[in-house]
């Protein structure tokens, strides 16, 4: 019972929210939660609604059933047993509980196709049974039995909330999608939410379906368990949303976007087929691989919103008043959202960068990585992803490294000594350049002498290479190299070097005559020395 102690004690935060829940019920119970047509009312015992009984032109509806609910609950409040029968006076059949006139059987109360007498018998078998039912939830052993049921289902909650956790963690997580592992600080898929969110509704079911059953077991407690259920089947089940000639209940509208995330999960997963096993076998590059791919994965999703919203009876026509709110709300303030739409689709058709490429824009550098509607996620060589805007690209200057040609330029500045034979330095150079695998032959490396400074030689080396996102770890093995080279071949690399001169002179400084003496004999032992 220890691990069942702490594990009850480590869920009161969550207890917390569910009896915030059941008060919010409680208070929103006093409302008129049910749409009663005052035609109707219910009969009612200990909260449980056994038949609802008509209007008359002289009685209310209300009133009958006061009357009826008042004689029952007096009924029940002796240990005696209580007779329910059925009398027949002036033609009606009337329903008396212990020889006292319950409830007059009218036209009005009977449904089509049943007599007054047939409705008569039904609706005395009903009150006899919840009468003994009553009677017998008010005897002494009831309460404890009660008590015991009410633990058990406790019990049995904590359980099935702890059964979902470890359903959670050790079979529903090893199957989701884990996010990148480069990404120490990366945020959890959506695919993650959407579980948390789902697992957090089911504990909340599961609680607040344990705390109705519990109340609903007293009667005391039990109409106020009615009232809460009835509130909320009425939330979930009643239209609240028009459209058309068609209402939608908010159990609709959550099945209606379940069905949509599921057609944004298969559009994911069509994208991802259609990029990993059709076209990756094209021999496309992984920028048009991309681009065919996000939009197949946008055709299908604008597509199937359709199908989906036809399928489920909505008349696309009743759209056009958002279609018209949409447009004021990008004229009035969504501009800068419809400018980045645009850009994105000028750069999805048009391609100034494509998803591989190695770019720099602005004071950053890296490689696209994914490219959508709105932005344009970077990944930079620090393993960062940056968020740029679309618009970004198209208003300022970009460095493409990978656009219109597979292969990029790199400079390795070098300075040398005006001593040093350059023709030894040029091949030297050129040497530490082609011993590197990753330098292209094609045009083949280069040395260009910029100028001539005030102590050195400007030397460029220059070469070409496949892989820009390496051009630092390529140039940092070429200047290990240079320097391997110039030890061997004894080539001297510059010094920073300051001269000074000094021009000869009288300094106006006046000594001591024994300082001078002092100087004039230390001078002397200098010289004889």
């Amino acid at each position: 019972m220890s691990w069942l102690i702490r594990f009850g004690l480590r869920k009161i935060r969550s207890l917390k929210i569910i009896t915030l829940s059941f008060i919010l019920g409680c208070v929103l119970s006093v409302m008129p939660v049910l749409a009663q047509q005052n035609a109707t009312a219910p009969v009612t015992l200990d909260g449980r609604e056994l038949f609802k009984l008509s209007q008359l032109n002289e009685f209310d509806a209300q009133q009958r059933a006061n009357n009826a609910n008042q004689i029952l609950n007096q009924a029940v409040a002796s240990s005696n047993p209580v007779e329910v029968g059925v009398e027949r006076i002036n033609n009606f059949p009337v329903i008396q509980v212990n020889g006292a006139n319950l409830v007059t059987v009218t036209d009005k109360d009977v449904p089509v196709g049943v007599t007054k007498e047939e409705q008569a018998e039904r609706w005395q078998k009903i009150l006899q049974a919840a009468i003994n039912q009553a009677q017998k939830e008010r005897r002494p052993g009831y309460n404890r039995y009660a008590a015991l049921v009410s633990l058990g289902c406790v019990l049995v909650a904590i359980f099935v909330t702890w059964l979902l956790n470890w359903f959670w963690k050790n079979w529903l997580i090893p199957l989701l999608p884990a996010p990148e592992r480069v990404r120490e600080t990366a945020a959890p898929p959506k695919v993650h939410l959407l579980a948390k969110l789902v697992l957090g509704l089911l504990r909340l079911g599961i609680w607040l379906s344990t705390l109705l059953y519990i109340a609903n077991l007293f009667p005391p407690t039990r109409v106020w368990s009615q009232r809460i259920s009835n509130f909320i089947v009425y939330s979930l089940a009643e239209p609240i949303v028009n459209l058309g000639n068609n209402s939608f209940s908010v159990i609709q509208i959550a099945i209606l976007v379940g069905l949509f995330l599921g057609l944004l999960s298969l559009t994911k997963v069509v994208r991802n087929l259609l990029r990993s096993r059709i076209l990756h076998v094209t021999g496309m590059t992984q920028g048009d691989q991309e681009t065919i791919a996000t939009i197949a994965n946008y055709t299908l999703v604008f597509i199937g919103t359709i199908l989906l919203l036809q399928l489920w009876g909505l008349d696309l026509g009743s759209l056009t008043i958002f279609a018209g709110v949409l447009g004021v709300g990008i004229g009035l303030g969504l501009q800068g959202i419809a400018r980045e739409f645009v850009s994105g689709l000028v750069i999805i058709f048009e391609r100034p960068i494509q998803v591989g490429d190695f770019i720099n824009v602005g004071e950053f550098m890296g490689t696209v990585e994914r490219i959508s509607v709105r932005s344009t996620e970077i990944r930079t060589l620090e393993r960062l992803s940056i968020i740029v805007p679309n618009s970004h690209f198209l208003e300022k200057e970009v460095i493409n490294w990978s656009h219109g040609s597979p292969i990029a330029l790199i400079k390795l500045p070098v300075r040398i000594a005006y001593h040093a034979d350059l023709k030894t330095v040029r091949q030297a150079l050129l040497d530490a350049a082609k011993d590197h695998p990753e330098i292209v032959s094609d045009p083949p490396p280069n040395v260009l002498f910029k100028s001539y400074a005030e102590n050195y030689l400007n030397l460029d080396l220059i070469a070409w290479i496949t892989e820009p996102k390496r051009q630092f770890l390529i140039k940092s093995d070429i200047y290990f190299r240079i320097d391997e080279i110039f030890r061997e071949r004894n080539i001297e690399v510059p010094y920073p070097r300051q001269e000074l001169h000094l021009r000869s002179g009288n300094l106006p400084v006046e000594l001591s005559p024994e300082l001078e003496t002092y100087l004039t004999k230390l001078l002397d032992n200098k010289a004889n020395s």
